[in-house]
């Protein structure tokens, strides 16, 4: 199992990180926006989350942070 964390402010919404995850569990949040006056990115249902990481190594602006 895995844990992802995003640094909310930074992200810009680009959705790259959804279209990588391969257990759609990563999403953009569309009931808020951050400082930046973006949708940020959100991972739902965290149990699902196996740790591989494309998240993070699609990210452009390196704001998703993936534990094992």
């Amino acid at each position: 199992m895995g844990k992802v964390t995003f640094l909310e402010n930074e992200c810009k919404g680009c959705a790259l990180c959804v279209s990588v995850c391969p257990k759609k569990i990563v999403r953009l949040a569309n009931e808020r926006l951050n400082a930046r006056g973006y949708h940020p990115a959100e991972v739902v249902g965290m149990d699902a989350c196996i740790g591989c990481a494309f998240c993070a190594a699609m990210c452009p602006d390196c704001v998703i942070t993936v534990e094992k």
